[in-house]
């Protein structure tokens, strides 16, 4: 294995160093939006530049960029979101405090007639309670990084969010009104609802977040017990930015576990269904897995090896019920070291030393690949020529969580995640 221990250290942060650079490309220096995928014409996601902003204290921290050079980039980013027009109008950037889920690059202003999204909304204000905790300096810039910081999470209005439900609807739409799903089953929306409660203007009622956990589905798949949600990325998002390491809600005494360990053993089951490949798909094995909502090769039906193949395009891949098309997201393998080292690593190796899917990439890895896809002349198959912002973001993150725990210590001393917490029944550990 070519991850030896000597190593392990300099090909992390090679891999940090390469997906930070998507950051620095594909921003727009006036008002700190990040383009959601490098594609030509495409426009920013707020949960892209969301990421960005949590990335930036792990940047300089790491030395990949100047703190003076992410100070400028950052406040660019808290002013342009507090000065963008707030209101119901269709070409509005946010209304009530949260933001439409793509935004134009250049003019900040709503893109694809999209709906105003919670959860979305909810990783861009995890990034702004970031970069306040990180940028507290006693100087004119950073506290003018606090003071916006403050005012953009004050503002959102969440209790709007329930439209009258226990649970937070998905988003609105200036011409529809609120869409008709809601934040129920286990997801990324963990991070929303802590946010939302630990609102000092707006909270959501304690009973939101009852009425969330009254939908999880506990379930054994693999040899593992644990609270199913079937792509990857579900069960490491909200990790991104919150420590559960040892604090527990009232869903997670009754299990005995916490959420780390909850997303450990869905790792886990991921690694297992992929050894055991019920659906028979090219390379699947122990050190190649990572379900998750991914790219793929494209709405197609195809014969395979005398077998029919449905492939999908983008689209939210989970194990063990699929949909699965044999697409594989070295990312989301990588967002998972902080709580599987031990499988993590050796996957890793084998993407970027074996399949070498980091090579001659800009960005590091790309978004998925798919081996069963029939490509001439490639043992890769399909590789997607794209990169997202939304997958280069916890790539860093989670790596550095891992390494040293930055995003985890900033956000312990964040007192709205800490109240939210506390209001949503978590006690324990660090709180």
């Amino acid at each position: 294995m070519n991850f030896a221990k000597h190593t392990v250290a300099a090909e992390l942060e090679s891999l940090q160093r390469q997906a930070f650079s998507y950051f620095l490309e594909w921003t727009n220096p006036q008002n700190g939006l990040v383009r959601d995928k490098n594609a030509p014409g495409w426009p920013s996601s707020i949960a892209a530049t969301g990421l960005a902003l949590t990335v930036y204290p792990a940047a300089v921290e790491r030395g990949f960029i100047s703190r003076a050079a992410a100070v400028k980039t950052v406040l660019a980013t808290l002013r342009f979101f507090w000065n963008s027009p707030q209101n119901p109008e269709p070409d509005a950037t946010g209304y009530r405090g949260f933001y439409y889920h793509f935004l134009d690059m250049q003019t900040g202003r709503r893109a694809w007639q999209c709906e105003l999204s919670t959860v979305d909304s909810a990783i861009l204000l995890a990034g702004v309670l970031t970069a306040s905790a990180y940028f507290d300096a006693n100087t004119t810039a950073e506290t003018e990084i606090r003071t916006l910081s403050d005012a953009l999470y004050r503002r959102a209005d969440w209790e709007w969010a329930q439209n009258g439900g226990a649970t937070v609807t998905h988003g609105w739409k200036p011409e529809s009104g609120f869409l008709k799903w809601r934040w129920e089953g286990y997801d990324e929306a963990l991070v929303l609802y802590v946010l939302g409660l630990g609102s000092p203007t707006h909270p959501l009622p304690e009973s939101s977040y009852a009425a969330w956990t009254s939908t999880y589905r506990w379930e054994r798949c693999y040899g593992y017990d644990y609270l199913y949600s079937g792509p990857l990325f579900t069960h490491q998002l909200s990790h991104t930015w919150i420590d559960f390491r040892g604090i527990q809600d009232a869903f997670m005494r009754a299990k005995g576990i916490d959420y780390f360990e909850n997303s450990r053993r869905a790792t886990y089951a991921q690694r297992e269904y992929a050894i055991d490949n019920p659906r028979n798909f090219s390379h699947y094995g122990r050190d190649c897995w990572g379900l998750t909502a991914s790219e793929g090769p494209g709405e197609i039906t195809l014969e395979v090896a005398g077998l029919q193949r449905r492939f999908f395009d983008y689209i939210g891949r989970g194990v063990p019920y699929g949909p699965d098309d044999g697409t594989i997201a070295p990312w989301a393998v990588a967002a998972s070291l902080p709580w599987a080292p031990e499988i993590v690593l050796p996957a890793l190796d084998y993407c970027i030393h074996e399949l070498q899917l980091t090579t001659s990439n800009r960005h590091g890895f790309r978004a998925s690949f798919n081996p069963t896809f029939p490509v001439p002349g490639s043992s890769r198959g399909w590789v997607s020529p794209w990169h997202f912002g939304l997958n280069e973001g916890p790539t860093i993150l989670m790596i550095e969580n891992y390494r040293t725990g930055l995003i985890w210590r900033l956000m312990r001393s964040c007192p709205y995640v800490a109240a939210g917490l506390r209001r949503a029944g978590f006690t324990g550990g660090w709180l």
